[in-house]
């Protein structure tokens, strides 16, 4: 049910780092701030405007991954630590890459990007919620912008160069990842690069902002020193840490810095270790064997944080395994113990799907939809029980206030575009289809379907309407979008 995207490349890739130097509670509260500084080079309009068109080009070529559960589980994470954030100018919006790396980035107007490789070697929560704060300190701060415009007064402009390269990849998609990977890009990247001041600024503020939202200071240090002792010896690291090498002496810094913070006792987190589990499983290069078998060890060995975590793996292995009684009964015991956990209803939900017991999936998600309407998770679940069920005109609604609640997440454009199918209505078929080529740039085919849409209409003159007011929207996009090479 959600679709992967290829693999790109960003010259804006902006990787994870860890500091450069300890200071006191006193230090961290007097850093200057700076990030109104770059307002000259690029107004806080603008870096909307950038971000949305870099969020679209991601869309399309890299492998953004839709999953309800993970997708809920990073935002409301990422959204906890914003909210103990200092200069926050825009709204932020977290998502994942299907990628084994190591890493994860942030870009213009509040996009952070999280590798599902990440959670693969973070230990716990708070290991996981440096990394995020990090990187949400590097937006607030406006260190992209702010290296822009320190370049443009010692050099060429190196944004419009930049901005062609990510551009050309929505005319000619193989141009595109040429020019991406070309030597001038990369070198315009290089000059781009945050500074050490930035780092330093960014593990500061991160350090603080993470301690506000209750997170435990070493865990930056604790992670990264992992890291950089995995990967010592290896031909091979990960891009972060050949962006941003970590010598004992970064690392022993930033255990300089969190000892400033009074000791935080914080409690493991189930959910982090289900997503974890879920990542291992489903979205990593384990087999559906070596899953199982991984999960099997540490129930075993009692190798685990939570044993509910390695039974919740357990389960998802066998599912994948087609082995829906053994993974049944698994969930079943789990949701007696937890009736109203996500990621056991979304496995249930699956399994009732899967053996077309669509009545009982329904059942269940609606009674959990009562009492809390707006999960991504139930709604994504129930409007997809009632497409399976060919019920679309009940997912139609749900759908639609997914994508009035969200107007980034892609996969609910996708299912409305097949609940109208299901009805019949080629009109609004074609024009979901139209939203979806909207958020992956490709304006031109966007405004093909919405041209198909017209035609399809019948002369209903609301539908007519609302195509005409999508079709001005469009192309008036499709002119800023051309625009931003200027």
């Amino acid at each position: 049910m959600f679709s992967r995207c290829k693999h790109l490349i960003l010259a804006t890739t902006l990787a994870v780092g860890l500091g450069t130097s300890a200071h006191s509670f006193a230090a961290i509260d007097d850093l200057p701030d700076l990030g109104t500084a770059a307002s000259h080079a690029l107004s806080i309009d603008k870096e909307m405007i950038y971000g949305d068109a870099y969020m679209r080009v991601i869309r399309a070529q890299a492998p953004v991954l839709y999953d309800p559960l993970l997708e809920q589980y990073i935002t409301e994470l990422g959204n906890r630590l914003v909210a103990h954030a200092n200069d926050v100018r825009t709204p932020f919006y977290f998502f994942m890459l299907q990628n084994d790396e190591i890493n994860a980035f942030a870009f213009f107007g509040g996009h952070v990007a999280v590798h599902t490789g990440l959670f693969l070697y973070a230990d716990n929560e708070s290991e996981m919620a440096s990394v995020l704060a990090h990187e949400i300190s590097h937006v607030t701060q406006r260190h992209l912008a702010r290296s822009i415009e320190a370049q443009q007064k010692t050099g060429p402009v190196t944004l419009a160069g930049m901005l062609g390269a990510i551009l050309l990849t929505i005319a000619a998609p193989q141009a595109g990842m040429a020019a991406l990977a070309s030597t001038q890009a990369l070198s315009a990247q290089s000059q781009i690069n945050y500074t050490r001041q930035h780092e330093q600024e960014a593990d500061r503020f991160g350090m603080r902002t993470m301690v506000a939202a209750g997170f435990d200071p070493n865990a930056a240090a604790t992670f990264f020193a992992k890291l950089a002792a995995k990967y010592r010896y290896t031909s091979k690291p990960p891009q972060m840490l050949l962006t941003h090498p970590l010598p004992e002496s970064r690392i022993s810094e930033a255990r300089d810095r969190a000892a400033q913070y009074p000791h935080i006792d914080v409690q493991p987190n189930l959910n982090f270790h289900l997503a974890k589990a879920r990542i291992q499983v489903r979205f990593s290069s384990y087999s559906d064997t070596a899953a199982l078998s991984l999960f099997n060890q540490q129930l075993d060995k009692k190798d685990y944080v939570f044993k509910e975590a390695a039974l919740y793996g357990k389960a998802l292995a066998l599912f994948r395994l087609k082995d829906y009684k053994g993974a049944e009964a698994i969930i079943d015991d789990l949701l007696k113990q937890d009736p109203d956990n996500l990621f056991y209803l979304d496995t249930k939900t699956d399994l009732l799907t899967e053996s077309k017991k669509y009545d009982q999936a329904i059942k269940l998600l609606e009674a959990q939809r009562r009492f809390r309407p707006s999960s991504l998770v139930i709604n994504t679940n129930l409007a997809n029980a009632y497409l399976e069920n060919k019920q679309a005109a009940k997912a139609i609604p749900i759908l639609e206030q997914m994508t009035f609640d969200d107007k980034e997440n892609l996969l609910p454009f996708q299912m409305l575009s097949e609940a109208y199918q299901q009805t019949g209505d080629k009109a609004m078929e074609f024009y979901e289809k139209a939203e979806v080529m909207a958020l992956r740039a490709n304006y031109e085919g966007a405004i093909d379907q919405l041209n198909f849409a017209y035609r399809e209409s019948d002369g209903k003159p609301l539908q007519i309407a609302r195509i005409e007011a999508k079709l001005r929207q469009f192309r008036d996009a499709q002119e800023q979008m051309k625009s931003l090479k200027q």
